[in-house]
């Protein structure tokens, strides 16, 4: 199932072009880049939050990671991650946790990290951990012209840099 029904359908109503790319099955989205041999910044993932009430998503390159304090203030309400249960039920056509960053097609308010599609083309999950929709940023973007737009990641940090070092 290279596409999810709903990705597939919203794509072909809008128009999109867009190629499917193969690769093995990976589980994390850095690790979908390396093994689909692109760029991690130009892999867009998606990560569901809730509030107390609805649940959304916010877009961020496969190298980021999101700021729950940054989307605290700017939506002026507390987020949190959503559950994998959650997702599931939210994304039923999808594998779990292959969740596409399409957030309208699922009727999902949506941001996006102004990092994302800073590059020619794009990357993301369509439904299953096999394949990516590789299309045109500017056409993705489009896509998503209604979401909220800010600086809603940061960077991650390699393993490294995240432990103590050891004299």
């Amino acid at each position: 199932m290279p596409l999810a029904e709903t990705v597939k359908r919203y794509l072909d109503q809008s128009g999109a072009d867009y190629e499917i790319v193969e690769h093995p099955r990976t589980l994390a989205s850095t690790h979908t880049a390396r093994e689909a041999h692109v760029p991690g910044q130009d892999v867009a993932k998606a990560v569901v939050l809730q509030d107390d009430q609805r649940f959304l998503m916010v877009i961020v390159p496969a190298t980021h990671e999101v700021e729950l304090g940054v989307l605290h203030e700017e939506l002026d309400r507390p987020v949190g991650l959503a559950t994998a249960a959650e997702v599931n039920q939210l994304f039923p056509d999808c594998d779990p946790g292959a969740v596409p960053p399409l957030g309208p097609a699922y009727g999902l308010e949506t941001l996006i990290d102004e990092s994302v599609g800073t590059d020619p083309e794009i990357y993301f999950e369509g439904g299953d951990h096999q394949s990516l929709v590789r299309m045109r940023a500017e056409t993705f973007l489009d896509l998503l012209r209604d979401a909220r737009a800010g600086q809603y990641s940061h960077p991650m940090q390699s393993n490294h840099s995240r432990g103590k070092r050891m004299h």
